[in-house]
């Protein structure tokens, strides 16, 4: 009796044993589980967490890719070039293409400028061979402004005492009357974008030595470019003073037109007050041609008035008696 009562003690502590080994396998699988089940979660969270910052670390680390396409029309004069030449050497983020054939075809130039990988395009077009218009448009997609182009002065010509390293960054300056009006807002904004050298361009230096500013006046916008200087030429070991001075070129820009697309589409501004120099000649030459016009109207008069104070011929006059 008792060996029986040992043999059912053991054949339950046996299977007590392996019902307790079943449960320590199923607790450690269902902790493997649930470790399995973290893990993938925090593997998850933490790639969110990268992409996220990495998402704010290019936002941060943006580059700024202005490239500007720079070319001109048939017909510039050597004083129309020499102010190309000038703004070439001024913005080193400038690609310089040959001329364009077409003057009524414009739409070629956002082509052009994709195929040049540029996203701004300054054109000039020459009119008559004295008159010059510059076309400042963001491409492809706009806008563009059309300007009047006077008063033009090249660096050769000036002769001024400012210089500046070549591909230096130059900083833009504005007037605050831009800000007053919301063509003179799109103006700031575009020429910001072509102007301003990206800190990253290709032939640029790492120096900012000069300053381009923009002053509107009249409803004109004057160009002026400064050199700065820390110190005092006369005093070069005296104290620190920051002047400027003109480097050139210099140039009067009036507006005329800004339209919604890139050389194309609606006219966002217009200007009112401005008179095509075509008209302003013609002009001249009317009040020319009215003043002659007078002068010989004055002298027709003076012949007439002679002719009718002219006294009758005496017959007896010597001419008829001993004639």
């Amino acid at each position: 009796m008792a060996t029986i009562l040992k043999a059912q003690s053991k054949a339950a502590n046996a299977v007590g044993s392996k019902s307790g080994k079943h449960k320590e396998k199923r607790k450690r699988d269902d902790n493997e589980d649930e470790d399995v089940v973290m893990a993938d979660y925090t593997r998850t969270i933490a790639h969110a967490t990268s992409n996220a910052q990495g998402d704010e670390g290019s936002q941060k680390k943006k580059r700024n890719k202005q490239r500007v396409l720079l070319l001109c029309s048939r017909g510039v004069t050597y004083r129309m070039r020499h102010l190309m030449n000038d703004l070439e050497a001024l913005l080193p983020h400038v690609k310089k293409d040959s001329k364009l054939d077409s003057k009524n075809n414009l739409g070629l130039l956002p082509e052009l400028a994709e195929l040049n990988n540029c996203n701004n395009t300054l054109y000039f077009e020459a009119r008559r061979h004295e008159d010059l218009y510059m076309w400042a448009a963001k491409t492809p997609n706009g806008p563009s402004i059309k300007m009047h182009v006077q008063n033009i002065h090249t660096m050769d010509e000036l002769k001024m005492t400012g210089n500046c390293l070549k591909g230096s960054r130059g900083i833009v300056s504005f007037d605050k009357a831009f800000d007053e009006t919301q063509w003179g807002r799109m103006v700031k904004e575009v020429f910001t974008q072509i102007f301003g050298v990206p800190p990253l361009a290709r032939r640029s230096k790492p120096f900012i030595d000069h300053i381009l500013t923009f002053s509107l006046l009249d409803n004109k916008i004057w160009f002026r470019n400064f050199q700065v200087m820390e110190k005092d030429p006369e005093q070069p070991n005296g104290p620190a003073q920051m002047s400027l001075v003109e480097i050139g070129p210099r140039f009067v820009l009036t507006p005329i037109k800004i339209f919604e697309g890139a050389f194309n589409g609606a006219t966002i501004f217009s200007n009112p007050e401005f008179v095509s120099p075509a008209a302003a000649r013609m002009e001249v030459r009317r009040s020319k041609g009215e003043k002659y016009r007078i002068r010989k109207g004055v002298e027709s008069e003076r012949s007439s008035r002679r002719e009718l104070r002219r006294r009758p011929e005496d017959e007896l006059a010597v001419s008829k008696v001993f004639s």
